[in-house]
């Protein structure tokens, strides 16, 4: 199973974040069976019991998420996906022993897990500012992360990662500038 390089963003981050570059080469947390099982299950994704097996849901997974990163990097188009996922549900809102409740409505119950995060990506635009969501400053990072510093200040997906990366890279970088100490 793949070990994911970010992980505890929000629903729709998280589901962005499940495509990575290591090695130089993309990597789909979707294409291992076990691993897209623990994602669902990590997020409470499939209620038991289901008629679908987790397979069922990576084709509409992958829709939502091409969606969500298309929007987050401005390519044309991905509003229109965004939206286009979306109709595979609705809202009814009910009241439930005296509280206001929503049950979710799908035309497809395979939906449900993509439909949950495209839902999740409008409630983040809704809750979080919008320049808290950010793209990882790494090299060649493709990881989105919610910037929860206090400051807003974060500027990578890890600091154990991409941001030692980054500091180790200016820092042998700055010695070479200043090039060899004459001995004293």
């Amino acid at each position: 199973m793949p070990r994911r390089p970010l992980t505890g963003e929000p629903l729709a981050l998280d589901l962005v974040n499940t495509w990575w570059v290591q090695d130089g080469d993309g990597v789909d947390l979707f294409d291992d069976d076990a691993a897209l099982a623990a994602w669902l299950a990590e997020h409470d994704l499939v209620v038991a019991p289901s008629s679908h097996r987790p397979t069922a849901y990576r084709p509409a997974l992958r829709e939502v998420r091409t969606a969500v990163r298309g929007i987050l990097e401005g390519t044309p188009g991905g509003v229109g996906a965004l939206d286009a996922a979306l109709a595979h549900g609705r809202l009814r809102l009910v009241l439930d022993d005296g509280r206001a409740g929503e049950i979710v409505e799908l035309d497809d119950p395979a939906w449900g897990p993509a439909w949950a995060a495209a839902r999740g990506y409008l409630d983040l635009l809704a809750t979080a500012p919008a320049d808290r969501i950010r793209h990882c400053a790494g090299t060649g990072c493709v990881l989105w992360f919610l910037d929860t510093s206090r400051n807003g200040g974060r500027r990578w997906c890890s600091m154990a990662g991409c941001g030692n990366r980054a500091k180790a890279h200016a820092h042998y970088h700055r010695g070479r500038r200043t090039g060899p100490r004459p001995p004293s």
